[in-house]
């Protein structure tokens, strides 16, 4: 067995970190619910809409948005770049060709299923699980 870490393994390590930064915070149970509607978000709208609504709403400051765009431009920026700091919203308007714009949103759709998974295992709304199981 290999003591490498598959590429999985790391993109499900990094969520479950991403998630752990957020469970003590205000805003976990928001981060929740954005982190479980970014995958079909990206569908609908493109990897380049999402990031900019992002943005947008993180502009407000220390909030789930802000976090969601950093965590999935971290994740995305050192996978694609090798560079954890890129501002991935800058790099897709300027930089990107069609090749590295599916490449980057591939990437972010693999990686925010392990963040969705565990926004839903650990962020879950309590009242609404009680609400469900009665």
């Amino acid at each position: 067995m290999s003591a490498q870490q598959s590429l999985e393994q790391k993109r499900a390590a990094t969520a479950w970190g991403c998630i752990a930064d957020v469970r003590s915070k205000k805003f976990a149970k928001e981060y929740g619910a954005l982190a479980r509607n970014a995958p079909a978000d990206i569908q609908s709208n493109g990897l380049g809409q999402a990031l900019a609504f992002w943005r947008a709403k993180g502009k407000k400051g220390d909030n789930e948005h802000t976090h969601l765009l950093n965590d999935v431009s971290k994740w995305v920026g050192k996978q694609i770049k090798d560079d954890e700091n890129l501002d991935l919203l800058e790099w897709v308007i300027k930089d990107a060709n069609t090749n590295d714009y599916r490449r980057a949103t591939a990437e972010a759709m693999a990686f925010l299923q392990w963040l969705k998974r565990f926004a839903e295992a650990e962020l879950e709304d309590k009242s609404t699980s009680s609400r469900e199981a009665a």
